[in-house]
């Protein structure tokens, strides 16, 4: 499974949820895929979807479940200690390992070779971090937000990308709309 599958495999579990989601080719895939208000598209500022998630779930009570990319997480590793010392049992961090930089054209991440990011997040403090394969993340997404417990979930898939259209929805409405969503909940 590529990433698109994984985001079309998880669609159902993600709508109504508060989704900050990274930046290029993922962001454009979940638009394609299901776009909702709830739904919060990085259009730039690469390695901060997860630190902008977890300022969400620090602020308010809604589960918040950031999808980010294993290129995203290792150019802003720093973000894992921080949210390890600043738990927010609302907030789960899914990240799309695909072993490459994939809105970039593919080029490999040391997560695609010896450096394992599940182990990582524990060495930095996660106290509830799971790995899968493409085709379990569902099941594990679901179970983090039923334990109600900050998980860090690093789902294994092949590397590849869908054909999607960009994003054509202004940066400001992208951010005025799940303002709103926000607020609602």
């Amino acid at each position: 499974m590529i990433r698109s599958e994984i985001l079309k495999e998880i669609a159902p579990i993600l709508r109504d949820q508060l989704v900050v989601c990274n930046i290029g080719i993922p962001s454009q895939e979940l638009h394609a895929i299901d776009d909702q208000p709830t739904n919060f598209y990085m259009l730039g500022t690469m390695g901060l979807a997860s630190s902008i998630g977890l300022g969400l779930a620090l602020s308010q009570p809604k589960p918040v479940i950031v999808i980010d990319g294993d290129g995203s997480i290792l150019t802003n590793l720093g973000t894992l200690p921080t949210i390890a010392n600043n738990v927010a049992d609302n907030y789960i961090l899914l990240i799309v390992d695909n072993g490459s930089y994939g809105s970039t054209g593919d080029q490999p991440t040391y997560a695609g070779k010896k450096t394992s990011l599940a182990a990582v997040a524990q060495a930095c403090g996660c106290e509830n971090v799971v790995e899968c394969q493409a085709e379990d993340t569902g099941a594990a997404l679901q179970a983090a937000l039923d334990s109600g417990q900050m998980t860090i979930i690093v789902s294994k898939c092949e590397s590849g990308n869908a054909k999607m259209p960009v994003i054509t929805m202004d940066p400001v409405v992208i951010r005025d709309r799940f303002m709103k969503a926000v607020q609602a909940s």
